[in-house]
């Protein structure tokens, strides 16, 4: 992505970090509570050398006064 994600007035991202010690279906099975439960999608993935993947999701905006969901947290 070029632009800052919060620049963007269409879309709100959420940034995660996921220790390297969670396993492959772990962190799968959480971002698909996530994307089930929040109405997140996945917008980007990146694995670091030592293991950590930082993950950024997304979901369109919703109109003011609409169910405020919180933003997702990895409770692992």
């Amino acid at each position: 992505m070029s632009a800052q994600p919060e620049a963007d007035q269409t879309w709100e991202y959420a940034p995660l970090r996921i220790p390297a010690d969670v396993g492959r279906l772990t962190a799968a099975a959480q971002l698909a509570l996530h994307a089930e439960f929040g109405g997140w999608e996945l917008a980007r993935v990146q694995r670091y050398a030592d293991g950590t993947r930082r993950v950024v999701l997304r979901r369109k905006r919703r109109p003011a006064g609409a169910d405020a969901l919180p933003l997702p947290r990895l409770p692992l």
